[in-house]
């Protein structure tokens, strides 16, 4: 049986919330939905993460929940009817309270647009599609020079490559949605558009302060991110390559460039990172994908991302299933090649992961061999996961369901719930047993066991092989 290493993350929407559409996902691969709130209302959120956790139950399977937050998106307003664009025409953006001057002209939800964007400086809105240039600024409204034809409805994306705007890092709503992560108990909560560690040391204080213990996902979107990269993929549990965004804000093509460097950067330092954007967009409305994009996914798992990210091909798509059996083929197939070791420069800085290090290279030269990780609060795990075992899967057993919820984003780690028993013995027996009954481990396997929990005779800080 080939188990598959890259976790697949699925959207939640309108094709998938039913507790049916929702088993199948998790039967055709998913290990973690996410919740996006830009779109996303409280109460809906509220049934489709009961579903979810019924699904689970029913069907015997792990998968963590992420609250994707909406963040300080700026946006036009709503508009009567959609403005129909000329290259070479004027367009308005205002304040709210203000009246318009000029004949296509719309809002915008953040009143200090005006004060943060410059004559000169040019504005993407709607995915990047339409191209402004600001010519005239006054205070609560900018004029703009229309440099691409188009039609612009209402609460469109607008996009500032190259300007840092006065927005907080958690808006209002952000908050609001925050209660409800922790309310939820999920196991990852997304801050979009962080633009540097602060904005994580805020979401972190605000999710302690509702004694939550989701775990924090980056996205990275925009240029400033990328000049306090390091310190952003150090603040954080995970980091996401936000394709969406981050491929408007830099030019299109160093988006490759910029995605293997944050991929990197997180094997270095030792993060989870997932892929995420436009990478099977195609299926939205077709039963197959494109080749470039069984190349881009290929490519993700090349780098030996933790995770790649679906949003839209599964919320909404004609083929939300299909689309993750499409995703589990690929993985699978690409994880027989040699991935780009990417985590052969990780900083090792404790004991503990030099032991993990040790233990992985030993599975590394044992054929078969699977490795065997007890822990309390997931970092050996972790630890294990970072440094990319070649061959061997690696079987998490810890008795905090929450620790083995996160766990369901690292690349390689199959997390179990187990209460351990007396003796370290009796407990690694037990996990051994429970493997072999799923068929996940045969009789003569090579197993190599760390623990961080296993007290007794088991030597914490030592490495254990075992014939299953």
């Amino acid at each position: 049986m080939i188990q598959r290493k890259t976790k697949i993350i699925a959207t939640v929407g309108p094709a998938t919330d039913s507790e049916e559409m929702l088993g199948k996902l998790l039967t055709a691969g998913a290990n973690v939905f996410r919740l996006n709130m830009s779109h996303a209302t409280h109460d809906w959120t509220r049934d489709v993460v009961g579903r979810i956790r019924k699904q689970k139950a029913a069907l015997g399977k792990s998968a963590a929940t992420l609250v994707d937050l909406q963040g300080p998106s700026i946006r036009t307003g709503d508009l009567d009817e959609k403005l129909e664009l000329a290259k070479g025409g004027v367009c308005e953006f205002r304040n709210a309270d203000l009246e318009p001057s000029e004949k296509l002209s719309t809002t915008t939800n953040y009143d200090g647009l005006s004060d943060d964007v410059k004559v000169g400086d040019v504005m993407l809105v709607d995915n990047g599609e339409i191209h402004f240039k600001v010519t005239r600024s006054e205070p609560g409204r900018l004029i703009c020079d229309t440099l691409t034809k188009g039609t612009m409805g209402s609460r469109r994306h607008i996009n500032l490559p190259g300007v840092r705007v006065n927005l907080p890092a958690l808006t209002k709503k952000d908050i609001c949605d925050i209660d409800l992560a922790a309310e939820l108990n999920v196991d990852f909560v997304a801050i979009s558009f962080v633009r540097d560690a602060e904005h994580i040391r805020n979401l972190r204080a605000q999710l302690e302060e509702r004694d939550s213990r989701a775990k924090i996902v980056a996205k990275i979107e925009d240029q400033e991110a990328m000049r306090n990269l390091e310190e952003i993929i150090t603040e954080t549990d995970a980091v996401m390559v936000a394709r969406g965004d981050l491929g408007i804000e830099v030019h299109i093509e160093e988006l490759p460039v910029v995605q293997r460097t944050i991929v990197r950067e997180c094997a270095r330092i030792g993060r989870k990172v997932i892929v995420a954007t436009h990478m099977l967009e195609s299926m939205i409305e077709n039963p197959t994908p494109t080749r470039a994009e069984v190349t881009d996914v290929a490519n993700a798992v090349y780098e030996q991302a933790d995770a790649v990210m679906v949003s839209g091909e599964t919320s909404v798509g004609k083929y939300p299933i299909k689309c993750i059996e499409v995703l589990d083929r690929i993985t699978k197939r690409i994880e027989q090649e040699p991935g780009a070791g990417f985590h052969k420069n990780i900083e090792l800085k404790t004991e503990k992961q030099q032991t993990v290090k040790s233990a992985v290279v030993l599975a590394n030269s044992l054929p078969d061999s699977k490795l065997l990780i007890f822990t309390a609060r997931g970092v050996l795990a972790n630890y294990t996961a970072h440094q990319r075992p070649e061959n061997a899967h690696i079987y998490a057993f810890s008795p905090d369901e929450k620790v083995v919820q996160a766990l369901n984003l690292n690349r390689s780690v199959a997390p179990h719930v187990m209460e351990f028993e007396e003796t370290p013995e009796a407990t690694i027996r037990k996990a051994i047993e429970f493997l072999m009954d799923r068929g996940e481990v045969e009789k003569g396997d090579p197993i190599v066991i760390l623990s961080d929990v296993l007290s007794g005779d088991f030597d914490t800080e030592a490495i254990l092989l075992r014939k299953a």
